[in-house]
């Protein structure tokens, strides 16, 4: 209970809600299903309040793991009294309960430990009370085999006292708010690097500084990576004369030798352990702080390409294009089914274009094709124009496909699964197709740092990375919902409750028995139990089922209550579903009871008066200037149109048809202050963008969307 407690005063959230949403977590639900079907226990909590809780739970596990690992360690070592282990567990923050443990924690050989071992200890203690008269007649007592004279007893006090002073609770947490508060971030280049080409990226770096506080993270994680490549030195400094004076005060009480000593031994703790412990306790905390906001803006971008519109149902001729390699085409039938590939040589060197515009017309008859989809890479624009000059018989869409991922998918095993004996260029070009008529569910073929809509996903904590957009996936899969009969095992993999091994049954099941006809036939699949079905079933769907609910997001457990509200109306259940007249007849208080509330109810109406309701929008074409052909073109003062293909938290950047994205700097997203780009852009927004600047050198476009 008193980590339900913490939890809900860390997020400020009712100890009910919190309470219910961990029972309900520790009986193995998901936290779609949590949100979506168990709104009464938890008081309408969304997912990402539900995932906040989860995330605090993990934390508070881990930290009481931690605490009897170190009780272990101080009964094995026979120090563990009452009041210190009572004092651990009433400790509740990692980095205090490490506080408690530093002082007894086993240590590598240390200067402190020698002088112990020569008998220094008792000096120490002295030196502290500072009420000696006569320090080096006291430390000549301690002259020994192996401290040969008063100026290395004293010393060997002065290393035990460091110790102490370093592993005094009060000092950490004081220098843990100064370097919070006033530290400056410096860096300066390695001179042996600074003309090395791939340093120039770095240049605003060479000689840096800044307050720590105000770094925003997107910066704070290039000097990182700086360092970490060798091209800077980076440090973290703290006024030490003030921090030294504020040690003094705390542990010199006189002015006598003693003293002295005590303030020799607070200048070495600090510069020999607490200023490099506690800089690198500080680097690490906003390294996570830097981390979780890079990670936000890759999920939200994650977030919104998995939501992108799709094209839907259609047959789609896909084009992944190229120069001497050629342009590689895929015919897909409307479920993506590839129905036809082959090559064609349009550019240079061979430059087939009559050829290759012939083969197209043809190939678009033949499989009676929809919408022809092209990828943005090499060639993109010349392959596009290419297209838009054949004469189609009926009106053709042509839609620019990002290939973000495709070539790690082209040569994944989930591809080679896919399509054996195909080559990887036939299946990067059925997959640029695929993302056209769903990307929701080809994406999820493709590890998610491998979409390429974030920055710095290879410098941040990489398994934060993975739980935070493997979270994005399943809340997008489950969001939408998967039709039960054509999802693949890699989209239904994250349905709510499913996973690897149950994907693979389901499609198992699915081979022997043509099709799903109910949603209950699901519990005929090997392995999968009442548990999984009752996390899975609301989020599946199937189309023309005899129970008309299989194909809507209301839960088997609430189809009752459907049967009610239409006996109560004296109609049939697929009477009731899509007519809105009828369903508001219905009078939702009539059907509360104890286990179903207000939420769960108003839920179902939404589901009967849209019951193929997809949040997403239908996919529409997109035409760049087509005077626009490499950076030479980009005139400073046009406007140009363009797509958003990545938004960080520091502007947005903008593909205007040519290889180079320009960037919407946040200064220039709105005639008002902008907090977060999101605010202003979407991914896979079109948008019209004003030229700022041009380098070509650094090969870098700054545009505005203040026209």
């Amino acid at each position: 209970m008193k980590i339900n407690e913490l939890i809900s005063n860390d997020l400020n959230i009712s100890i009910t809600q919190v309470t219910n949403t961990v029972q309900l977590l520790n009986d193995d639900c998901t936290v779609p299903f949590i949100a979506r079907y168990r709104k009464e226990l938890t008081q309408n909590l969304d997912e990402i309040e539900i995932l906040e809780i989860q995330k605090q739970k993990k934390y508070y596990d881990t930290l009481e793991k931690r605490k009897q690992s170190i009780l272990n360690a101080l009964e094995t070592q026979e120090v563990l009294t009452d009041a210190l282990k009572q004092k651990i567990l009433d400790t509740y923050d990692a980095t205090a309960l490490e506080d408690i443990y530093l002082p007894f924690k086993k240590k590598r050989k240390t200067k402190a430990e020698t002088a112990r071992k020569n008998g220094l200890e008792p000096l120490a203690k002295q030196i502290m009370s500072q009420n000696l008269r006569d320090l080096d007649a006291t430390a000549l007592r301690f002259v020994n085999d192996q401290v040969p004279g008063t100026d290395k007893a004293l010393e060997g006090a002065r290393h035990i006292i460091a110790e102490w002073v370093n592993e005094n609770v009060w000092v950490r947490n004081y220098l843990r708010r100064v370097f919070t508060q006033s530290a400056e971030i410096q860096t300066k280049v390695v001179k042996s690097k600074s003309s090395d080409e791939k340093a120039q990226k770095y240049l605003d770096y060479f000689d840096w500084d800044e307050s720590i506080r105000s770094c925003p993270s997107h910066r704070f994680l290039a000097m990182m990576r700086a360092e970490s490549e060798g091209f800077v030195r980076l440090k973290l400094l703290v006024d030490e004369e003030m921090v030294l004076d504020k040690l003094a005060d705390r542990f010199v009480k006189s002015a006598n030798a003693s003293a002295y000593q005590i303030q020799m031994a607070i200048a070495d703790a600090f510069k020999r352990l607490l200023h490099p412990s506690i800089a690198t306790e500080t680097l690490h905390k906003y390294k996570l702080k830097a981390d979780k906001t890079a990670i936000a803006v890759f999920s939200e971008n994650l977030r919104q390409l998995l939501l992108a519109p799709p094209l839907g149902e259609k047959n789609v001729l896909a084009i992944d294009p190229g120069f001497r390699s050629g342009c590689k085409i895929a015919c897909l039938n409307a479920q993506g089914d590839l129905l036809h590939y082959e090559n064609i040589y349009p550019h240079p060197p061979q430059n087939e274009v009559v050829i290759a515009k012939k083969r197209i017309q043809y190939l678009v008859n033949k499989y009676a094709i929809e919408a022809i989809a092209i990828g943005n890479g090499t060639a993109a624009r010349e392959t596009e124009r290419l297209v838009k000059q054949i004469t189609f018989s009926n009106k053709m869409d042509v839609f620019t496909v990002s290939e973000a991922g495709a070539s790690v998918y082209s040569a994944s095993a989930v591809a080679r699964e896919e399509f054996p004996d195909k080559d990887v260029t036939v299946r990067g070009a059925v997959s640029i197709g695929r993302r056209l008529q769903d990307p929701l569910a080809e994406l999820v073929k493709i590890d998610p740092k491998s979409i390429g809509v974030g920055q710095y996903q290879h410098d941040v904590d990489q398994q934060l990375l993975k739980e935070e957009l493997d979270a994005v996936v399943v809340s997008a899969v489950n969001q939408i919902g998967v039709n039960l009969n054509t999802a693949s095992k890699y989209l239904l993999r994250y349905v709510s409750g499913i996973g690897d091994k149950l994907a693979d049954n389901i499609i198992e099941y699915r081979k022997e028995n043509v099709s799903f006809q109910s949603r209950k036939e699901l519990k005929k699949v090997k392995r999968l139990g009442e548990k999984a079905f009752e996390q899975s079933a609301g989020f599946l769907r199937i189309k023309n089922a005899k129970n008309p609910l299989d194909n809507t997001s209301v839960h088997p457990e609430s189809y009752k209550i459907v049967q009610q509200m239409a006996k109560q109306l004296g109609i049939n259940i697929s009477d009731l579903i899509g007519n809105k007249d009828l369903i508001s007849k219905i009078v939702l208080t009539d059907f509360v009871n104890d286990e179903v509330g207000l939420p769960t109810l108003k839920d179902i109406v939404k589901a009967l008066l849209k019951p193929d309701a997809d949040v997403r929008s239908t996919a529409k074409s997109f035409a760049f200037d087509e005077n626009l052909k490499d950076i030479t073109d980009v005139q400073v003062g046009h406007i140009y149109p363009g797509i958003v293909n990545n938004v960080t938290n520091f502007g947005c950047f903008v593909d205007i048809g040519i290889k180079e994205s320009g960037l919407v700097h946040i200064s220039n997203m709105a005639d008002k202050f902008v907090s977060d780009p999101n605010e202003i852009v979407k991914l896979q927004q079109q948008v019209q963008v004003k030229v700022l600047e041009v380098d070509v050198m650094r090969k870098r476009i700054g545009l505005s969307l203040k026209l």
